[in-house]
């Protein structure tokens, strides 16, 4: 156990008691759009309601389907459009654009879908997709990013703003019949990165038994598909997670998802300071912290926040920001990463001068180089001691250093899969989590890496004391 011998931290034990797959396509409070059409829908139709972001999605209930097939998606007034469709002819999902007066199909794929079904186009930054549910569930059936943004770009603000929610037939003179039709802002496939919404002093940030957090919600696709959200976990069922805000970073002209940070409420100074990462046009090669202050309640609703570069003292790649004011200083975890190809990280954490604020005069205190594949930098105390924690995927462990970036131990919890962050809060009751996630892909074989995980809670309280809780697969 290291020279920490009787620290309190290592006397606890975390188990594990629930995990589920947060999933939704159209995030429930973020809908914008829900109606029940006319019987039959005669055309590709186009409304005025457009999302705030390119993280959006439309489901359409299906009850009869001919030749003109279907499609949902966002189209523009002056008829160009980008769609998921299914043609029931060549028995096909495809993804379509159409510019300038000409239509192209980008992506198909075989696909064999009979009414009654679920119909779904959802749009991660420029990647497309179609999905559908037959009865178990939703499923992808085609997917595509780089023909679509080749076409269009809907990260430009402009750009996405001209395009309306749109639903209907694939072909003119077609006839679908719609039963109902939802679209909205994007919600999660899985979820991943949790970080404690708190005070600067570290506490968290409880209201009403619910306590608030971030997470990444995972996208179809990889890193840039993602974007980040504000989250609610009820303390009186740990089943019970629901999303109350989406966040977007708008920078270099793009609307992007960055995620992977951390939000701090100071409501002395009437101020919510926000910490993340740039994975948002991650090409592979390079990645940053940003931040951005702001008064606005990002705690609740759409926003889109302009950030810039938060200066850590580090000359190669960042990620996992974690702040908290500590005895007057602002200490910054972080992961630190000299190579991306590939990836190759490691922790550490700098610190601000006494009385400044933690974007100015940060110091490095020190970095575990001695690891490789270890991030997921979280500050915490426990029993008045402040510790930073870290989760090394090729040790399988989460370990823990003081405040000089010592190793002095490690935290007795299950390890999963990935790289799962060891997110420890400390409730008002004494008892303490282990706020988690695992590597569990969704529709991995149509849409590769990045569409993980479960969100795993563990607790300190013995296993009888809490029943544990596995919630139904998708």
């Amino acid at each position: 156990m290291s020279c920490a011998q009787g620290a309190v931290i290592f006397d606890l034990a975390f188990r594990i008691v629930a995990q589920y797959r947060p999933f939704e396509l159209v995030a429930p409070r973020f809908v914008q759009l829900d109606q029940v059409p006319d019987a039959r829908v005669t055309s590709l139709r186009a409304t005025s309601e457009s999302p705030p972001a390119p993280f959006a999605a439309v489901e359409l209930d299906v009850t009869a389907l001919d030749a003109g097939g279907v499609a949902a998606g966002l189209a523009t007034a002056d008829g160009s459009h980008v769609v998921a469709g299914y043609d029931p002819v060549r028995s096909r999902a495809t993804v379509e654009v159409r510019r300038d007066g000409r239509s192209f199909v980008v992506a198909r794929r075989r696909a064999r879908l009979n009414a009654p079904f679920r119909f779904a186009f959802v749009l991660c930054e420029n990647q497309v997709t179609a999905l559908a549910d037959t009865g178990d569930g939703w499923h992808p059936l085609v997917t595509s990013r780089k023909a679509v943004a080749h076409l269009v770009d809907l990260r430009e603000p402009d750009a996405l703003a001209e395009h309306g929610f749109c639903f209907g037939t694939r072909r003119p003179r077609g006839e679908v019949g719609v039963e109902r039709v939802r679209a909205g802002s994007f919600g999660m496939v899985g979820v991943r990165d949790p970080h404690l919404v708190q005070h600067p002093d570290g506490s968290p940030y409880i209201k009403s038994g619910k306590l608030y957090l971030t997470l990444t919600c995972a996208g179809l696709g990889a890193f840039p598909q993602a974007h980040w959200g504000v989250f609610t976990l009820d303390l009186h069922d740990l089943t019970r997670l629901e999303q109350v805000a989406q966040l977007y970073a708008v920078r270099d002209g793009l609307v992007l998802g960055d995620h992977a940070g951390q939000v701090v409420v100071d409501e002395e100074a009437g101020r919510f300071d926000v910490v993340n990462t740039a994975w948002g046009d991650f090409d592979g090669d390079g990645v940053h912290v940003r931040h951005a202050s702001t008064t606005d309640n990002v705690l609740s609703g759409v926003h889109r926040l302009e950030t810039r570069r938060l200066a850590l003292p580090t000359p190669v790649s960042a990620w996992d920001p974690a702040l908290t004011c500590i005895d007057d200083r602002w200490y910054v975890g972080f992961a630190e990463s000299p190579s991306q190809t590939p990836f190759d990280m490691h922790p550490a954490l700098a610190v601000g001068v006494p009385g400044g604020d933690y974007g100015t005069a940060l110091r490095k205190v020190g970095a575990d180089e001695s690891v490789h594949q270890c991030e997921g930098a979280v500050l915490q105390r426990i029993e008045g001691q402040w510790y930073l924690l870290a989760s090394d995927g090729h040790l399988r462990e989460y370990r823990v250093y003081d405040l000089s970036m010592r190793l002095v131990g490690r935290l007795d919890a299950p390890y999963l899969s990935n790289i799962p962050h060891p997110q420890v809060v400390n409730l008002p009751s004494g008892e303490m989590l282990l706020i988690t996630f695992d590597g569990s892909p969704y529709g991995e074989r149509a849409l590769g890496y990045g569409t993980h995980g479960d969100l795993v809670v563990m607790s300190t309280r013995s296993a009888s004391a809490v029943e544990q809780t596995i919630a139904h697969p998708i």
